[in-house]
């Protein structure tokens, strides 16, 4: 079965028995609709119909409910909460990563028998392989890229993150790289706006990088938001390439995961990817995707460096769900894949010098990515602080 199928794992609520959600789920996203027709044979059930393997009750039942949950005469006050997996034969819609999205994330938010449903994991056979080669630079090969051999690797983004002229980012990345910094970035806000365009913005940043280099020996490597619809955002990583840039960004859920594939494919340079929007996808416990399936199909579609969260950060996530997702982005992939597709995790949001301990402590490694903006712009003596 592993080879045939995905095997996805969600947490449901259901005013109905988890049992019979479960297959609701399952029949809606496979052979089933809200009544069996004519050509929905025993045979073609069994060949292509997603099948429940497991299904464990949470003992603490409760919590909120999803709009127009079906809850029948004589239901339970609140919904029964479990977890439960189930298998997706592979045949219903091949190594495709869009596709799969269709099945494994689809309608099944919508159906009323269930009162929460989260895709919390998944499982993928090496099929995937065919069409996905997963990262190109991974870990190791952005510690080549920054020079950094041993220890986490200390970042900074551009602040403020829009209006900032050209002539003030060149000041602000010469003074960066003269600091020693290993990584500098893009805001996820500015990527090709009329004050810095990314073509002359490409200019200034490799010129300022080059110098640097020259004077220091270290290069610091800057990713350049490349972020725009689908027919730019090749042409926009090839003028980042051309231009002498070794970095680009994309924000992976605004642009689709297909578009990070096609660029993946496309791409000489490491692709940094930036958590935009996950919020929409992954922040409530009722209804969307868990961090941890998102880690697996970004590192499918190619990301060479995944946002994590922060630790002890500004954002919403707990330490626990940050220690959760860091250890997604960096699992190996099961056995017949070739290669582990680790990626390499970054820490962000609220991010300084009195962190470091915590988030070498939470995560226990030292291949993180580790992004302070205001905990570095902020800082009394500068950059050089």
């Amino acid at each position: 079965m592993p080879d045939e199928h995905v095997l996805a794992t969600y947490d449901i609520g259901s005013f109905l028995p988890l049992e019979q959600a479960a297959e609701v789920l399952a029949g809606e996203q496979s052979t089933g609709t809200f009544v069996r027709v004519p050509g929905e044979t025993d045979e073609l059930r069994w060949r292509f119909g997603a099948k429940v393997v497991k299904v464990e009750a949470l003992p603490d039942s409760g919590g909120e409910s999803l709009p127009g949950a079906l809850r029948p005469p004589g239901g339970p006050p609140r919904p029964h909460r479990g977890t439960v997996r189930i298998a997706f034969p592979l045949a219903n819609f091949g190594p495709s990563l869009s596709n799969l999205l269709a099945a494994v994330a689809g309608n099944l938010f919508e159906l009323r028998e269930l009162a929460a449903v989260k895709l919390t994991g998944l499982e993928l056979p090496p099929a995937f392989a065919e069409r996905y080669p997963g990262p190109r630079y991974g870990i190791a090969g952005t510690r080549e890229l920054t020079g950094v051999a041993r220890g986490p690797m200390i970042g900074t983004i551009v602040k403020p993150g829009v209006g900032l002229g050209l002539d003030a980012l060149r000041v602000m990345v010469r003074e960066l790289a003269e600091s020693g910094i290993d990584f500098i970035k893009d805001d996820e806000l500015t990527a090709d706006p009329p004050h810095a365009p990314l073509r002359e913005r490409v200019a200034v940043v490799t010129d300022e990088l080059n110098r640097a280099a020259d004077r220091t020996g270290h290069r610091p490597l800057y990713a350049f938001n490349i972020t725009d619809d689908p027919d730019r955002l090749l042409a926009n990583h090839d003028l980042v390439a051309e231009g002498g840039g070794r970095c680009v960004m994309v924000c992976a859920q605004i642009v689709g995961l297909g578009a990070v594939a096609q660029l993946r494919r496309h791409a000489a340079l490491p692709i940094h990817g930036h958590r935009a929007m996950s919020g929409a996808l992954l922040r409530s416990p009722y209804v969307g995707l868990g961090a941890e399936a998102f880690a697996v199909l970004a590192r499918l579609a190619g990301v060479d460096q995944l946002h994590a969260g922060g630790v002890r950060g500004k954002f919403y996530e707990t330490d626990a769900s940050v220690r959760r997702s860091v250890d997604a982005i960096w699992r190996p992939f099961p056995v017949g894949f070739p290669g582990d597709y680790a990626a390499l995790p970054v820490l962000s949001s609220g991010q300084w010098a009195g962190t470091a301990h915590a988030a070498y402590e939470l995560t226990g490694t030292d291949d993180l990515l580790v992004l302070a903006g205001g905990g570095i712009h902020g800082h009394p003596d500068g950059a050089a602080g």
